[in-house]
């Protein structure tokens, strides 16, 4: 779920990285000034359509980035996008605590998953034995996938 308080600190993020006011903003990626004014007062929450415009003028901008705040900004620079995440980061010792938990769980299940994955294809019988695996993609109903390398 986007939270849109953190996507209006990301989108004011990007607006302060190209030197652009919100009506300028609003200009460049086509939208009305005034959908511009709702959705930075929290008003309104942005539209697959918005973000799409975004990502179509600004290709330096990361999906995940823009809406979970996950990725980089902008994508080739991982330099600004680790300024960017302490901007964006929780402040609390606390968050930070919950934010930690979850990014160890979340390392925990791809722990489990390559585990699976590597004794289902130690029992599988294949017929070109001699060949070496060169990656593993497992795609997820949501869109999403990942790459496994040996």
């Amino acid at each position: 779920m986007v939270n849109i308080e953190d996507f209006v600190k990301r989108l004011e993020i990007v607006m302060d990285y190209y030197s652009l006011s919100t009506s300028a903003f609003a200009d460049k990626i086509g939208v009305q000034r005034s959908s511009m004014s709702h959705l930075l007062s929290g008003r309104n929450k942005p539209s697959l359509d918005f973000v799409m415009k975004i990502l179509e003028v600004f290709p330096e901008i990361d999906l995940y980035w823009i809406l979970l705040g996950t990725g980089n900004f902008p994508k080739d620079n991982e330099k600004l996008s680790g300024e960017i995440k302490k901007i964006t980061s929780p402040i609390s010792s606390q968050e930070n605590f919950e934010e930690d938990l979850f990014a160890k769980i979340e390392s925990e299940k791809e722990d489990v998953v390559k585990t699976k994955i590597s004794s289902e294809l130690e029992n599988l019988n294949f017929s070109f034995a001699n060949e070496e695996i060169e990656k593993i993609v497992i795609f997820y109903k949501n869109g999403r996938f990942k790459n496994y390398s040996p």
